[in-house]
């Protein structure tokens, strides 16, 4: 059952007083003692309520606040294409309907549960976009039980009750070992985000499954906070090796970009001696030299699409969770043949 938005009628009830007061108490102006004062700012803080501070709600014509909290250190998130694109997407839909976008970095699943929902209950936002899941994620039950409205950017498995909106990444990292082995790769590696994320574990898995039906060694997976640096570390790992790949899939165009950038001070040449494919195609997969092959999907049309179906859940209607255009296969020059063995 979900857990009805609290009020300021219901914290002026529970204290004994009017609504006008706790209005005073809150905002430190006179006309509430002390002692009042104090009891009304003890008995709201035990229901766990907060004062409107924001803009507003959904009203009326469909405006409103929407909420989006992302747990990845602030200086990385500024240098990662994928969520600028993502959330410029969003702000797209929501200048349309006269709404705004209230973003936070968080630390941990626990530290955003607790903002969404000191969010929703103070009124600060309409519903919220969830990313970033994880298998049996805790924010599933605890945000289900408000009856806040959320839209969930993930994989129907991971999201509950939740409306969500996917891409298939299954299908996607299928043909990227394809495009490698018809190219003549035996040896691929893959570079991975952080383990316990939901699409990690989907794309370890096809990973997996595509090298296996294609009768090709398992390849190396290796798992990083999707940062440059962790990528460069990984790449530099695989490429020490004694057995080193052929060709090497990331799971985004950072860590591809400083993949890209350990082949060179190896002094590798690529394509030549070792393929890089990215994931997430953005602008600096256009700009590196070779240019890097990737898996190309619409970020930006993503994030739009996610802001208009949370406004459709807004407004009442039940939206059936659905796919997005699955990420494709954009050949540039960081991906050839094998170099032959000697």
């Amino acid at each position: 059952m979900s857990e009805q938005r609290l009020t300021i009628r219901d914290v002026a009830a529970r204290a004994g007083v009017s609504r006008a007061a706790v209005s005073l108490a809150f905002n430190n102006k006179p006309g509430v003692s002390e002692a009042t004062r104090a009891r009304i700012m003890e008995v709201a803080r035990s229901m766990g309520w907060e004062p409107n501070l924001s803009a507003r709600a959904l009203n009326k014509q469909g405006t409103g606040t929407i909420g989006l909290a992302i747990s990845r250190p602030a200086r990385q998130l500024g240098l990662e294409p994928f969520y600028m694109e993502f959330i410029s997407g969003l702000e797209s839909v929501l200048s349309d309907h006269s709404g705004a976008l209230l973003l936070r970095l968080v630390k941990s699943l626990d530290e955003e549960i607790d903002l969404q929902r000191r969010w929703w209950r103070s009124g600060q936002i309409a519903g919220s976009v969830l990313v970033d899941f994880r298998e049996n994620d805790p924010r599933v039950p605890a945000l289900a039980q408000l009856g806040m409205p959320v839209v969930a950017v993930a994989h129907p498995s991971l999201t509950g009750p939740f409306t969500s909106l996917w891409t298939d990444d299954t299908t996607a990292i299928t043909e990227a070992v394809r495009y490698l082995a018809a190219l003549g790769h035996r040896s691929i590696s893959r570079i991975g985000g952080t383990a316990e994320l939901g699409h990690s574990v989907i794309r370890a898995a096809a990973f997996t499954a595509a090298m296996a039906d294609l009768g090709l060694p398992e390849g190396r997976q290796l798992t990083t906070d999707f940062s440059g640096e962790t990528g460069a570390r990984a790449t530099r790992s695989l490429l020490s090796a004694a057995e080193r790949p052929t060709a090497i899939i990331y799971d985004n165009d950072l860590m591809a970009v400083a993949g890209l950038s350990v082949a060179a001070e190896m002094g590798l040449r690529v394509p030549a001696d070792i393929s890089l494919l990215a994931w997430d195609d953005s602008q600096l997969c256009k700009l590196t030299h070779p240019p890097l092959s990737a898996m190309s999907h619409d970020i930006h049309a993503f994030g739009a699409d996610v802001a208009r179906t949370l406004y459709e859940v807004l407004s009442g209607k039940h939206v059936a969770p659905h796919q997005v255009p699955t990420p494709t296969f954009t050949p540039r020059g960081s991906t050839g043949p094998p170099p032959k063995r000697q």
